[in-house]
């Protein structure tokens, strides 16, 4: 018999075009009654779905996070109750006794008895705000596919631009590329094209050019380079709504550029704003935060026995940033607190878990500055750390530690010859 924590809760199933919902009241002698009916996902199914809560006087809900299905019923539910979303790893039914209406009463009952963990849900304008970042990293990624067709392009018609430029995609390297797609097969004069700043002789970028495009790869690169300047269009528009969204916070934003790796692009700190959010109330600690964003290790033991140490695939956007910051700090000789636990753990674990652990540093830190609203301050990093008593070793120990690494100990003490 599991202790009932709340007497009056609604378990939904979410799917695209249906709702079940169960409502489980609960009297004072510990009798539960359900109520359950079936709704539409559109937005008349949805209020009706609202009304029939009041009806039952219930403000709490939960439901799965069913693809994009559930953000609509969010949207609309928040105004009026508390929603619960859970993962549905943790809602998972019993296998042969499965329906959609079994499945709404059974996340009912969980939900009842307190025995489902809630996932983090920012305030609507944080969720705006990520969705376009998310859209942004989307964007950046189809560039990088379409450059890299591109390049494909001049490799194939053995036109090296990319062996003289450091950018192919930059004015020089374009002008010249625009000249030989409206003058095929036509030698020319690559001096005017090329900027005075551009450290390659012109030699070099003269017999780079020297090749033959196909009238088939000059079509494909004409579509290449128009789809990388929509795309780069696309990408400025969404950056410009991203920057009117992220206005009202400048004083969260000034703070996190304050910590290491975050200062040089302002969408660095924007990126995880808009994953985290501003107010860590939501994190108990920053070992919860770094849970959530999939930064350390899982666990899962049995008998005693570690099956599995792996980290989580959770923080499928948040964690690529902090690696790639936690990459670029740990070449840094302005912030030797990153690299000193990057060289710490690595001779022991390796280059990932050492950069999973510096990644871990960035989000204990930013959870430290938004919660003491404090700039960023390395020295709680810096600390001195004494010896554990366990690794102290008496004279005796250490002689017979070095004998068996196959020293030779002698009383003399002059140097060797």
């Amino acid at each position: 018999m599991f202790k009932i924590f709340r007497k009056n809760c609604c378990g939904l199933d979410v799917h695209k075009t249906w709702i079940y919902a169960c409502i489980g009241i609960t009297d004072p002698n510990g009798r539960t009654q359900y109520q359950q009916a079936r709704f539409s996902s559109f937005s008349k199914g949805l209020r009706e779905l609202s009304h029939w809560l009041a009806k039952y006087n219930c403000t709490e809900v939960c439901m799965e996070s069913t693809g994009k299905y559930w953000i609509p019923v969010f949207n609309i539910l928040e105004q009026t109750c508390s929603v619960t979303l859970a993962h549905p790893q943790y809602t998972k039914p019993q296998k042969g006794n499965k329906t959609d209406r079994k499945d709404a009463r059974w996340i009912c009952d969980l939900f009842m008895c307190d025995m489902i963990k809630p996932s983090f849900i920012p305030p609507p304008d944080i969720r705006q705000l990520r969705d376009l970042m998310r859209y942004r990293v989307k964007l950046t990624n189809m560039l990088t596919g379409e450059k890299n067709r591109a390049l494909n392009c001049l490799t194939v018609s053995n036109l090296k631009l990319d062996d003289v430029f450091s950018d192919v995609f930059g004015k020089s390297a374009r002008s010249i590329t625009a000249y030989m797609l409206d003058h095929p097969g036509q030698s020319f004069d690559v001096t005017p094209f090329v900027d005075p700043r551009c450290k390659a002789p012109i030699s070099e970028i003269q017999a780079a050019v020297d090749g033959a495009i196909s009238p088939q790869q000059a079509l494909k690169l004409r579509q290449c380079l128009s789809h990388i300047d929509q795309l780069q269009a696309h990408k400025s528009a969404i950056e410009q709504e991203v920057f009117l969204l992220a206005e009202p916070f400048s004083s969260t934003l000034d703070l996190l550029r304050t910590l290491p790796g975050l200062n040089k692009n302002p969408m660095t700190a924007i990126a995880i704003l808009s994953e985290i959010g501003p107010d860590m109330s939501v994190f108990p600690s920053s070992k919860h935060l770094v849970s959530w964003a999939g930064c350390c290790p899982r666990n899962d033991q049995s008998n005693g026995k570690v099956k599995s140490r792996r980290i989580s695939r959770a923080g499928c956007y948040l964690k690529p940033l902090l690696v790639q910051i936690a990459n670029a700090l740990i070449k840094s000789k302005q912030h030797p607190e990153f690299k000193e636990r990057y060289h710490r753990i690595k001779t022991r674990r390796g280059h990932k878990k050492a950069i999973i652990a510096v990644c871990k540093m960035l989000l204990t830190a930013i959870w430290n500055m938004l919660s003491k609203r404090e700039p960023y301050n390395p020295a709680g990093f810096l600390e001195h750390r004494p010896v554990r008593q366990s690794r102290v070793l008496t004279k005796t120990q250490a002689l017979e530690l070095l004998r068996l690494q196959g020293y030779s100990i002698t009383n003399d003490t002059a140097a060797p010859s």
